[in-house]
């Protein structure tokens, strides 16, 4: 069962959410948006460790439309990542989005929270928390190899909150040719920072999957953790 219940703002039901909270009271709230595999364990325990940084961690089930509590194990096998991409496929990005800022909301006036909300997303959480940064209030952004980045550029203007995008060289979802349109087409932005880290492939944030890099994690790890910071109190 989910920590928490979160209502949809279209009416059309609620969904669920894993929750992690911090020893510290007030703190500043961090949205976790998921990876195609669901709130799985990876997100779970990246949600821990936001907690463990001092800020309310919260993360909604954006498959709740579709099946609800999908858990997925990219290690796992071919037949994960099926399901995985069916489930992105079928996915309604716009109402994932809506369903993003109602959990933004319900965080912003949880018990011990100071208002202060950002996201924090990862490969299609990484693109949503794109989303977030150009549609939504929330006071920063983080996106952790994004894909289809190139394709919201049309969007950048409406970011004004900071945003940090973590994008890996050898990402095989995000070809060399995307990356520049990135790194070209948010260049000199206020408040947003890209950072490519050399070597590395998509998911190297991921602790103890295939693609793990210790280096290139804790280096982007640190930053966001110095964004939260300086943002979140």
């Amino acid at each position: 069962m989910p920590d928490i219940q979160i209502a949809a703002t279209d009416g059309s039901g609620s969904f669920g959410a894993y929750l992690a909270l911090p020893k510290g009271k007030p703190a500043g709230a961090v949205v976790m948006i998921q990876e195609i595999f669901g709130v799985n364990a990876a997100m779970r325990a990246l949600s821990d460790w936001v907690a463990e940084m001092g800020f309310i961690a919260i993360s909604p089930d954006l498959f709740w439309r579709q099946e609800p509590g999908v858990q997925l194990d990219p290690d796992q096998g071919q037949a994960q990542w099926d399901k995985a991409f069916a489930c992105m496929k079928a996915m309604d990005q716009d109402k994932a989005v809506e369903d993003l800022k109602a959990t933004l909301a319900h965080a912003r006036t949880m018990e011990g929270a100071n208002g202060r909300a950002a996201t924090m997303g990862f490969c299609l959480g990484g693109r949503l928390a794109y989303m977030m940064a150009a549609r939504s209030d929330a006071d920063a952004n983080v996106s952790y190899y994004g894909v289809g980045l190139e394709g919201l550029l049309g969007e950048a203007d409406a970011i004004k909150a900071p945003l940090i995008l973590h994008i890996a060289e050898k990402d095989g979802f995000v070809p060399p040719e995307a990356r520049e349109k990135i790194v070209a087409g948010l260049k000199g932005k206020p408040g947003v920072a890209v950072h490519v880290y050399p070597g590395v492939d998509h998911a190297f944030a991921r602790m103890g999957g295939h693609s793990w890099d210790a280096r290139a994690a804790t280096i982007a790890n640190g930053r966001t953790a110095e964004l939260l910071a300086e943002v979140l109190g």
